[in-house]
């Protein structure tokens, strides 16, 4: 069965899509620790970061690096966090956080509780700078 992430990715569910590539895809969690937080995913569903072939590991970190220029660009911060974790779908995927403070990428702190029109505002805000 695919991942929610490769749903996301063939337009079955609906996200907020920053941007994409042919190897890469990412797009807002719903869950936000920070406004800006985004995923930056591998179209191709593999679970484990490191069991990624060679060429879409660094594509996926040369994508990832450019959405969190835009990131920085919309949500200004002292650098952009990044988080691989990826036990909660198993899709890998890197979490990108605007950071002020080690405290703004603790998973246990609540989300942020934002509307759809607010997601979509974000969304557009990033996109702008890419």
């Amino acid at each position: 069965m695919a991942s929610i992430f490769t749903r996301i990715i063939n337009g079955e569910i609906p996200c907020y899509k920053i941007a994409e590539s042919e190897e890469c895809f990412a797009f807002l969690d719903i869950r936000p620790l920070k406004m800006g937080h985004t995923l930056v995913v591998p179209k191709k569903e593999v679970d484990d970061m490191f069991e990624l072939e060679e060429e879409t590991y660094l594509q996926l970190h040369l994508f990832a690096k450019k959405v969190a220029a835009a990131i920085k660009q919309a949500f200004p911060c002292n650098r952009i966090s990044t988080l691989v974790i990826g036990l909660e779908v198993p899709h890998c995927h890197i979490h990108l956080v605007p950071l002020d403070k080690v405290s703004d990428v603790n998973i246990s702190n609540k989300p942020l509780n934002l509307s759809a029109e607010q997601m979509a505002e974000i969304a557009e805000k990033i996109r702008q700078y890419l």
